[in-house]
């Protein structure tokens, strides 16, 4: 089993950034990627950010060239760099990792942006 915790949400004004954190534990060898997805009221969960074990990332393009996502394999972090923040950025935003069978996925972070 994976558990994945989240941190670095919180309220910003529009312009703003932010950091996410999400940290894994358990059977990490069998992570293939992990993302962060986010989920705004009324609308469905979508990807924002994936990174494999590789490397190799990919963004939805509503956030391409705002926001960056990394790892550090040593502290077995992912991190959301999140610039230029939008109020619809506005979201719940969880990470997930990519496992055989089911994937893992953390409890999720609220970011609020103000305009």
């Amino acid at each position: 089993q994976v558990q994945l915790v989240e941190s670095g949400g919180g309220l910003v004004q529009a312009g703003g950034s932010l950091r996410l954190s999400c940290a894994a534990s358990g059977s990490i060898g069998s992570i293939s990627a992990m993302g962060w997805y986010r989920q705004a009221p009324g609308k469905q969960r979508e990807l924002v950010a994936r990174i494999t074990s590789g490397g190799s990332t990919n963004y939805a393009d509503s956030v391409k060239g705002r926001f960056t996502i990394s790892r550090d394999n040593a502290k077995n972090t992912v991190y959301l760099q999140m610039n230029s923040l939008k109020p619809e950025d506005t979201a719940v935003y969880y990470c997930n990792a990519d496992l055989p069978g089911v994937d893992a996925w953390g409890k999720g972070t609220l970011v609020t942006v103000s305009s």
